[in-house]
């Protein structure tokens, strides 16, 4: 764009990889990598998942951060909210004299007090485009950190919206990455969006495109998840599918589906290509990981680990999708297990709080280990070596 916009890096890889590596890299992890993604200590096996943990775009986010701190170390360097959703790394990120830009109450973020000379980073979701324009008519250096593949996602909402097709986005309204790619329509003055969060809403809008609802019951569940000036009898004539890159594979795809569904329901099958489009925006990583975690519950386990944010959505999916078949403990870190006391302390899936559990090892001798693509490595080290720990194996030496 120009020498005040980098998307690519500054050439530093070699400079910082150094830091990079004491910052997130575990032994532990490598040497269970190299016995086939498996250890056997204190009477347990420990599986870990063969895809877990930071994706090509999280680490390519995090690695942007720490060169930019390395091409300026004398400027005011800015990131728009947090880079990923894993606290370890976010607070790694202010020690480095990154400053956070936290968004209001109304989740509208405050760039008054940024300058021309001073850097903002982008986060791995992306920001907004309306956040985009207000940085860059500051003149201040961008350093745009965005997932590649949150920019395909982005690239078909902005090309639905170019053809006056409804965005359909599946999503969490209040997430960073979908209020992101939602912005994508409003390129366009006929662009429009609407957000379905699960299964359950997505049939309650077939329901409606198949005219068995009125509009005011469809209003109740969508009206703050839609795009300004959005009219369901007029918007929702034609739609195109995308979806939040974190979110469970596997109900994308079915909500996509139902959709189609009803469309063809409403419209017959040979309109049907005209009022609705659907395109693969599934992100490989998510998808790969979402399909590891399939292949190692297959094995017998008594107990699985997933380790990550509470407010990382495809941490969240990977713990859902576990929790339906062995009993699974959703820890934020290694400090979640104390090993003296034997508790552990976890979100249950499809909460928002923090619970704790006595005992939790009591009888297992098998235990799966996976983390969310936010995780780094030393993280999920130091959970496994607090595993052991509990079983009085000291797994640091």
């Amino acid at each position: 764009m120009n020498d005040h916009y980098f998307r690519k890096g500054f050439g530093l890889k070699h400079e910082v990889a150094d830091s990079l590596g004491d910052d997130y890299h575990s032994s532990i992890i490598d040497r269970i990598r190299e016995q086939d993604f498996s250890t056997t200590a204190g009477g347990v096996t420990i599986r870990l998942a063969k895809e877990f943990g930071f994706c090509y775009g999280v680490d390519r986010a995090v690695e942007y951060a720490y060169q930019s701190r390395e091409k300026f170390p004398d400027k005011r360097i800015f990131l728009v909210g947090e880079i990923i959703h894993n606290p370890h790394v976010n607070e790694k990120m202010e020690r480095m004299g990154i400053k956070i830009i936290n968004p209001g109450s109304d989740g509208i973020f405050d760039f008054s007090h940024i300058q021309a000379d001073d850097v903002v980073l982008m986060p791995a979701f992306g920001v907004r485009v309306e956040d985009f324009q207000t940085l860059r008519d500051i003149g201040c250096v961008l350093v745009d950190t965005t997932c590649g593949s949150v920019l395909n996602v982005w690239k078909r909402v902005e090309r639905y919206a170019k053809d006056g097709v409804t965005a359909v986005v599946h999503g969490k309204h209040y997430h960073e990455e979908t209020k992101a790619t939602v912005s994508q329509a409003t390129k366009y003055e006929n662009g429009h969006y609407l957000i379905v969060r699960n299964l359950e809403e997505a049939d309650l809008l077939c329901e409606y495109l198949r005219g068995n609802i009125l509009v005011d019951e469809i209003r109740k569940t969508f009206g703050h998840k839609v795009s300004a000036g959005f009219d369901f009898t007029k918007h929702l004539v034609s739609v195109g599918v995308a979806n939040q890159t974190t979110m469970l594979a596997s109900e994308s795809m079915e909500m996509a589906r139902r959709i189609g569904e009803a469309m063809k329901d409403r419209y017959g099958e040979e309109q049907l290509d005209q009022h609705f489009r659907n395109f693969d925006t599934i992100c490989s990583a998510t998808q790969e990981r979402q399909d590891a975690l399939l292949e190692l519950i297959e094995e017998p386990l008594d107990v699985m680990i997933v380790v990550g944010g509470y407010n990382s959505s495809n941490t969240n999916h990977l713990t859902k999708i576990c929790s339906a078949r062995v009993k699974t403990y959703h820890i934020a870190d290694a400090a979640c297990i104390d090993p003296e006391t034997g508790v552990i302390r976890h979100k249950p899936v499809d909460t928002d709080g923090e619970v704790s559990a006595a005992g939790w090892m009591d009888g297992a001798a098998r235990i799966g280990i996976t983390a969310g693509a936010s995780t780094p490595n030393n993280k999920i080290g130091e959970a496994i070596e607090r595993i052991l720990q509990t079983r009085g194996v000291d797994a640091t030496v």
